[in-house]
């Protein structure tokens, strides 16, 4: 996790499907505070590019036409390193449900394992979670502060989603609940007006949902002050 403070998280997407290494690739420049530096379709062109882009995050497939993923990040895990910090993580995408290749890629360290099929909701809350992970790395790292327990439990807690409450409170609806916490997710700090444009409802509806996610703990509010008038408020994901 080597980018510099505040810019944006460089994205490698590995997928042999053209069409599909596009639409994740989509799903990334849909997402706040990520970018794509490049795609990849095969294990040999994976290799390549991330010696040649040094990406901050690879979407890495495990089925390519000349080896798998797993192999490939076993390999880049293997090679030495200069700046062992400059390695890219990895989020695994992947057809594959047995578990043993689920757990090989624990064992690699991928931070996030989705299978396809998914939705931009399920991309977007996996690296929603891996951007907050990194910002709050950065913050540490700047600060030059030993991590102790309570902040190694936030590390490694803020790749877990947090989970809604099965059933929501009369007056709410599951589906809707659901997509503004993604809205949250996605943006990474928003407002109230701006989650009830993104979903599709209306203001007062959004900050109905957004009350009920703060006092659930799955988003935090916090306020901007400007020069005039009353702070602004803006909620960003917990985890």
């Amino acid at each position: 996790m080597s980018a510099e403070v505040g810019a944006a998280v460089r994205v490698l997407v590995v997928d042999d499907d053209y069409r599909v290494a596009k639409i994740h690739a989509a799903y990334v420049e849909r997402t706040a505070g990520f970018e794509v530096c490049g795609s990849a379709h095969s294990a040999g062109q994976a290799l390549d590019a991330v010696a040649e882009l040094r990406p901050d995050l690879v979407l890495m497939d495990v089925y390519l036409p000349d080896g798998d993923g797993l192999g490939v990040i076993r390999r880049l895990l293997e090679t030495p390193a200069a700046d062992t910090a400059a390695r890219p993580d990895f989020i695994v995408i992947t057809a594959a449900r047995d578990v043993n290749t689920v757990r090989t890629a624990m064992q690699l360290g991928a931070v996030h394992y989705l299978v396809k099929p998914f939705g931009y909701p399920a991309m977007a809350d996996k690296l929603a979670s891996y951007r907050d992970l990194r910002r709050r790395i950065e913050t540490l790292d700047s600060a030059a502060a030993d991590a102790d327990q309570s902040a190694v439990d936030e590390l490694f807690g803020l790749l877990r989603t947090p989970t809604l409450p099965a059933q929501p409170s009369k007056g709410h609806s599951a589906p809707t609940m659901e997509l503004v916490r993604n809205a949250v997710r996605a943006a990474g700090d928003v407002s109230a007006a701006e989650v009830a444009e993104r979903v599709g409802i209306s203001r007062p509806t959004a900050q109905r949902y957004l009350s009920y996610l703060t006092r659930h703990g799955v988003v935090r509010l916090h306020l901007r002050y400007g020069t005039t008038g009353r702070p602004e408020h803006r909620y960003s994901p917990l985890g």
